[in-house]
């Protein structure tokens, strides 16, 4: 399985969510979430869209949201 860092990991959302392919976004992260040894189910997968920066090439940016459904901190990754 490919290695995944959070900067291309939001690149590829980014450009998933303009290609109208939003709907593999979240099995992207889940794959993510996996990689590091964590369970996607106690995760809630939020994502925000924004505009893009200045620059960039890009109308949007999103931005992933996760938040553990136990109430416990999430890792900084």
């Amino acid at each position: 399985m490919p290695r995944y860092n959070p900067y291309t990991l939001q690149m590829q959302l980014t450009r998933m969510f303009a290609e109208g392919q939003s709907f593999f976004a979240m099995h992207k992260v889940q794959d993510w979430l996996r990689e590091r040894n964590q369970d996607p189910s106690e995760y809630e997968i939020i994502f925000h869209q924004k505009p893009a920066p200045p620059g960039s090439g890009e109308t949007i940016a999103i931005d992933v949201e996760l938040r553990r459904l136990d109430g416990q901190p999430v890792d900084p990754w």
